[in-house]
């Protein structure tokens, strides 16, 4: 690389650090761990779209659908595939399914979009097979798969799209689905197929182009004083109605239905008579449309008004690179079904209509409740009993007036960048006794993010890669028993575990990454996990609020490499900082050194321009952490410039001096090689194979037309040694942009 390139490329690193620095207000995950290829994959050639997944911890196994493939996979690795099932699709429905246009080797193949448990052994599955959708039931006995080949029409239970978002759950022997039920893709329904099987109605008020993405259940009859029914949650985006804007606008929906129901007896026959909707609130930090529900999580409480659903937002506009995560309470939706207000539609003008919130008399039961206590005393004891004039008003208005608002008045996490997609969320007791809620969300380019939140303050422990190739996690499924990890994409299955503390060498890393499933432990001296102690263990210690160091011990000195330079030369140290929170802080002979004409200081080490007899001395780099107040300093690399005057040599690998530094900071870090941390993906701009290596000797590559040479020393040193330049950095940015 040139030097003309290595600057451009840290003139722009200068251009993102000062626009980064306005968006303090996002949160940053303060480890990246690159892809390692250490996770557990499963992928078969000529396979592709792994996007469906059902656990069988009693059976041992992850269920994994994807293109024409059913497999049974090893839950504890899944990389030990134990049985497949091939589902492909016939030429005659291949060749129907391209008569309609559709793409033959893309759209009109059976993927596998529905598994669910029915008993012990047995599953029901779904597939599009060519946008003709079709269901079947499989066994998994004797370590085999096998489907029954009972082959049903899978019209409302199973997109025809095979991208198109859908969603549906297994209650008892009732299959719930929220789909589209034509080949077009036009006719959206919220379905339950069973003796009694139910729909919603085909109007725009109730379901307006849907966007389906979650749903689960919640058994509210238990211990309900009201004598309330169990109901299902449905999560979708859809057109507004609510809005007067000059183009469609998409909102977020959160809707149920009761498990009860069983339609009217004139009106809405064969139709929900408890299907409600409502807004959900997200505000971003900039100005934008609503964003757009993706995927939602129930974390399940053993009181079931105490349960949580995390939601993951995205903006509607592809100019904006702003995600969010917001969280709902059970109390706060079933309050804004259970005794909000209604919205109705108005006339306004000629054939305008206007949604507003309606100020009338609300029959009694009200509209869209479960027969509950209220409902039995008035001698209803089904919702064929409801009289016309309850099931008419819910017919006409299906929406509730006001919006429900996030757990903590807006969202948990804010996140600039490549966009989430999916979130599971964990339940965590730690050594303090308490249980932290820790997120895991992926994103569009195939990284998962482990967040927390401490009282308030929302800590992004890590984001993990987890594909070679950027692409989006379309599946995340948890095993809390297990610890464990599955994410499914276009392009494979991985399975990672909740944690890896071993990642975390020193006492100062294991506290500071304030991780709820890893504690220092005093015993060992190791990173350990917290379920692996024992009960009755006091050797183990963390700071998960506070991330306070002060009983970890003083590690060693860090051992300083020497460098001599040729006056005139520019000089290039680096130094990798093992936290994305942290800010570098460069000191020469323990003055501290800024960014100018002489000096650049980037994320990746310090460039001394056209260097002279003067910069001789010792440079230490420290890693400056602020948490919760506190300042932590933590020396990364210590180097001991000398002047030499003698000719260049194209290449060396004599071993250089190492020197033992004491170190003024409050911690330092033994650090084997400067300049090589945690975040290996981050490269140097100035030289994509530099390192220097206190260990193993030093390495360079290069002569004097390239980026960096080195010159070896008669006492084993080595010259950083950069094309001579007399500019000053500002001065080369201007020439370069």
């Amino acid at each position: 690389m040139s030097l003309l390139s290595a600057l451009s490329i840290i003139c722009g690193l200068m251009l993102h650090v000062s626009c980064s620095a306005l968006n303090n207000r996002y949160c940053v995950p303060r480890k990246t761990v690159p892809y390692q290829n250490e996770l557990k994959l499963f992928r078969e050639e000529g396979i592709s779209n792994y996007s469906t997944m059902l656990m069988r911890d009693e059976l041992g196994v992850l269920l994994l659908g994807a293109r024409e493939a059913i497999y049974a996979l090893d839950i504890n690795n899944i990389s030990d595939r134990k049985s497949a099932v091939y589902w492909r699709v016939t030429e005659e429905k291949q060749m129907e399914c391209t008569y309609k246009g559709k793409h033959a080797e893309v759209e009109c193949r059976n993927y596998i979009r529905t598994l669910h448990r029915v008993n012990d052994t047995a599953m029901y599955v779904c597939g599009t097979n060519a946008f003709s959708p079709t269901c079947d039931y499989m066994t998994f006995a004797n370590g085999q798969l096998r489907l029954l080949g009972k082959q049903e029409e899978g019209k409302g239970k199973c997109p025809f799209d095979p991208f198109q978002r859908y969603s549906s759950l297994m209650v008892g022997n009732d299959l719930y689905s929220a789909t589209s039920i034509n080949f077009l893709g036009s006719e959206p329904v919220v379905l339950r197929s069973s003796n009694l099987a139910l729909r919603t109605e085909f109007k725009s008020s109730w379901l307006s182009e849907p966007n389906f993405v979650y749903m689960d259940f919640v058994g509210e009859s238990f211990d309900s004083p009201d004598g309330d029914d169990d109901k299902v949650y449905l999560f979708f985006s859809e057109n507004a109605m609510e809005y007067d804007f000059y183009s469609k606008v998409a909102v977020s929906r959160v809707a149920r239905v009761c498990k009860e129901d069983m339609g009217g007896q004139r009106t809405l026959q064969r139709k929900w008579t408890s299907f409600l909707k409502a807004r959900l609130d997200c505000s971003l930090p900039e100005p934008s449309l609503p964003p757009i529900v993706q995927d939602v999580f129930l974390l399940k409480h053993e009181d079931w008004r105490k349960s949580v659903f995390y939601a993951v937002f995205t903006p509607q506009s592809s100019l904006s690179q702003v995600s969010a995560v917001c969280a709902y309470s059970m109390y706060a939706i079933r309050d804004t079904f259970n005794e909000g207000k209604f919205k109705t539609p108005v006339a306004v003008e000629t054939s305008h209509v206007k949604w507003v919130m309606y100020t009338g008399e609300v029959p009694v039961p009200r509209p869209g409740a479960c027969i509950n206590n209220v409902a039995r005393k008035m001698g209803m004891n089904r919702s064929l009993d409801l009289p016309d004039k309850t099931l008419q008003f819910i017919r006409d208005r299906p929406l509730m007036d006001e919006a429900v608002q996030p757990l903590t008045g807006g969202p948990l996490l804010v996140k600039r960048g490549a966009l989430l997609t999916r979130i599971v969320v964990d339940r965590v007791l730690a050594l303090d006794g308490q249980r932290y809620a820790v997120m895991f969300i992926g994103t569009e380019n195939g990284y998962v993010q482990k967040s927390v939140n401490y009282d308030g303050e929302m800590f992004i422990i890590e984001e993990i890669q987890l594909y070679e190739n950027p692409e989006p996690i379309s599946i995340l499924r948890l095993s809390s028993s297990k610890g464990q990890l599955y994410a499914g994409s276009q392009f494979g299955a991985i399975q990672m575990p909740v944690s890896n503390c071993s990642r975390y060498n020193t006492c100062v890393d294991c506290i500071l990454a304030r991780d709820p499933y890893c504690a220092w432990d005093f015993s060992t001296e190791q990173c350990s996990s917290v379920s692996s102690l024992s009960p009755s263990s006091n050797t183990a210690m963390q700071s998960l609020k506070e991330g306070d160091i002060s009983q970890c011990p003083q590690p060693e000195p860090v051992a300083a490499v020497d460098v001599t330079l040729v006056p005139e030369n520019n000089i290039q140290l680096p130094c990798q900082l093992h936290s994305n929170l942290a800010q570098v802080l460069w000191r020469l002979s323990n003055q501290t050194l800024h960014s100018n004409h002489k000096y650049y200081i980037y994320s990746g080490g310090l460039l001394i321009l056209s260097a002279s007899e003067s910069d001789a001395g010792l440079y230490t780099c420290d890693s400056v952490e602020q948490m919760n107040g506190r300042t932590y300093n933590r020396t990364v690399a210590v180097y001991r410039l000398q002047l030499y005057f003698g000719p260049a040599v194209e290449e060396s690998t004599t071993p250089g001096n190492e020197v033992s530094n004491s170190s003024g900071s409050v911690h330092a870090l033994n650090t084997v090689a400067p300049g090589m941390g945690p975040n290996e993906g981050n490269k140097d701009p100035l030289h994509p194979e530099t390192q220097i290596d206190s260990g193993k000797g030093n390495s360079f590559r290069g002569g004097r037309g390239s980026a960096l040479a080195a010159l070896p020393l008669p006492d084993g040193g080595h010259i950083l040694d950069l094309e001579p330049r007399t500019l000053g950095m500002p001065q080369v940015c201007k020439e370069l942009w």
